[in-house]
């Protein structure tokens, strides 16, 4: 059974050694956030964390959550759990002070959320999409709605929802068929049905808030005709608390593969009193504010399967005594060897390290863009949101994929003890699975990335960052081994231009071509992506050793990580440079009719 441990000393590596973002977060403005603070968070988030939502992960994925004529119960525990992250400041630390938030970095929201998920991935799915409805509503909504439902939302006394598709229309928020009635007191009456909407129903606050596309009248077709439409479960009365009930109801809860413990509701809106959030038919704009938000969360939730995968594995391969070491035995007075000195369990337990440190470090990258993106001056503003808008796709899909790789490995390190119930290893499968599918499938983030991210601006976005790549490959290292491993990183960057041109030149004359190469190419993007990442960490590790400061051993383990990534998972981008440039023929050939059953 995986017991949660924070890698809080890989995420002061990141934050402090590799980044540094405690001179950010001054150059920013946050003047009180200095490193013994963001220490301090990181500490106790790591006790509330591992003592408060750790211990309700299985036992919540046992008990699932309950529907009963409207009502949703959660798991026990889970509702205490969430009262306690309101009464130690959890909910507020990002929050804006004007709504009775700390008014810390974002970015430091983010790697608690990593902690939560890692912890309790079906619990921490009502943290991130209040944060994402705040964040919304913030940039959006009339200052009425913000004053009337952002302190509840900051403090979490109410939570919130996005409340999307429909079902027939799947991520096809274009074809959503909810209605939005104008009502004489500026209102709108919603009248609809909506599916899939995580914690839609619960019982963890005294108010929902939900964030709902609909149509107005006369609307255009498409997603150009959508407008966004907060509806609360509850109609605030006029002291701002709780009063008459919504026409809005839970018809059921989904029945799911995994995230048991976490309702994924039905909800029916039948003229619902509602009010218009940013301009009419400009709704998808403004939810995009609230689904970007998701997309990073969503990443974290794969780096937290990868996490917790490796933890399970790692203590399981110490523990378990089976056959001898190839070079004969380790454990002589024993019967058998741990597996952890057979080579195959080494390469998997390598690769579920590999992946989750180096993942690790592209979502705080983009975190701390996000900081930039909201506090920067105007040109350090419009550099972040290139960046934030680049990587998005990548840290969604590339995250959610390896994190399903590494839950994979997990069960197979533990043989056939990772398929039973029991160990808590088939769990984290079944919990990160929808992530590969939510807020965009990885097939939609791929599309993503090569026509709007790529194709759009001619690579603009691209070379950017490929131009940050360059600069820290040519500015070289004393360390031999990091040279090296930056010469590899200069020989991507300019291969990745060259693949990124010729989808662009591709796209002039065959679509089919350039979305037939998306999946291949974000993967390709992540891989290189994270290769950059590690010699990101790798140079620093170096640095550190060379002057003798600080825990040798970690920054061995952490240069050793870094070959491993280099020589072993780095070349997966040999066999996707052929897929990528195959061109549809292979893909689209076949007919319809041809798909024999």
């Amino acid at each position: 059974m995986p017991q949660y441990k924070a890698p809080v000393r890989d995420m002061q590596f990141l934050v402090h050694e590799v980044f540094n973002a405690e001179q950010q977060y001054q150059g920013l403005g946050y003047s009180d956030v200095n490193r013994d603070l963001i220490d301090a968070i990181l500490g106790e988030g790591a006790k509330f964390t591992e003592n408060e939502l750790a211990p309700l992960r299985v036992p919540g994925d046992e008990h699932g959550a309950h529907w009963d004529n409207g009502v949703v119960t959660t798991p026990p525990g889970f509702k205490e759990a969430f009262q306690a992250f309101r009464d130690n400041g959890w909910a507020t630390i990002a929050i804006d002070p004007r709504w009775g938030g700390q008014g810390l970095p974002h970015s430091l929201n983010i790697i608690f959320h990593e902690m939560c998920f890692t912890a309790n991935i079906a619990w921490g799915a009502i943290v991130t999409l209040t944060h994402g409805a705040i964040r919304a509503i913030e940039a959006h909504a009339s200052e009425e709605l913000k004053e009337q439902y952002l302190p509840k939302l900051g403090s979490a006394e109410w939570t919130g929802t996005m409340c999307l598709t429909e079902p027939h229309a799947g991520s096809d928020v274009g074809l959503v068929k909810t209605k939005a009635e104008p009502q004489a007191d500026g209102s709108y009456a919603i009248t609809g049905t909506k599916i899939f909407i995580t914690q839609g129903e619960n019982d963890y606050a005294d108010n929902i808030i939900h964030l709902v596309l609909a149509r107005l009248p006369g609307a255009p077709k498409g997603p150009k005709g959508i407008s966004l439409f907060l509806v609360p479960k509850f109609l605030p009365d006029a002291g701002n608390n709780p009063g008459a009930r919504n026409a809005v109801t839970c018809a059921s809860i989904e029945k799911k593969m995994g995230l048991k413990a976490s309702p994924t509701c039905v909800l029916n809106f039948d003229g619902a009193k509602g009010w218009l959030v940013g301009q009419p038919n400009a709704g998808l704009a403004c939810m995009f504010t609230m689904m970007n938000a998701a997309r990073l969360d969503v990443g974290i939730e794969g780096l937290a399967a990868a996490e917790l995968a490796f933890q399970g594995a790692l203590a399981y391969a110490k523990d378990r005594l089976q056959m001898r070491a190839p070079t004969g035995p380790v454990t002589p007075d024993k019967d058998a060897d741990p597996i952890i000195v057979h080579p195959d369990v080494r390469r998997m337990l390598m690769t579920q390290k590999a992946l989750a440190e180096g993942c690790r470090a592209l979502a705080y990258h983009i975190a701390l863009q996000l900081d930039v993106e909201s506090h920067g001056d105007d040109a350090a503003r419009k550099a972040a949101s290139d960046r934030v808008a680049l990587l998005t796709p990548i840290n969604k899909a590339f995250l959610t994929d390896r994190g399903l790789e590494c839950a994979n490995l997990g069960v197979q390190v533990f043989g056939g003890h990772g398929y039973i119930r029991e160990h808590g290893m088939e769990q984290i499968i079944r919990d990160v699975r929808i992530a590969l599918l939510y807020e965009g499938t990885n097939g939609i983030q791929a599309n993503d990335l090569v026509g709007r991210k790529l194709i759009a601006n001619q690579g603009r976005l691209l070379r950017s960052f490929l131009d940050e790549i360059d600069g820290l490959c040519a500015a070289g290292s004393s360390d031999p081994q990091v040279s090296a491993w930056l010469q590899t990183l200069s020989g991507c960057s300019k291969e990745w231009w060259q693949l990124s041109q010729e989808l662009i030149a591709r796209g002039r004359d065959d679509t089919n071509a350039v979305y037939a190469a998306a999946v291949d190419f974000q993967d390709y993007s992540g891989y290189v992506t994270l290769a950059y990442f590690w010699a990101l960490m790798a140079k620093r590790a170096a640095e550190q050793l060379a002057a003798g400061e600080g825990d040798a051993a970690f920054y061995t383990a952490k240069l050793k990580t870094a070959r491993f990534y280099f020589e072993r998972l780095l070349p997966r981008t040999r066999g996707l440079v052929d897929t990528i440039r195959a061109g549809a023929e292979s893909v689209m050939d076949m007919t319809a009719d041809e798909f024999f059953l």
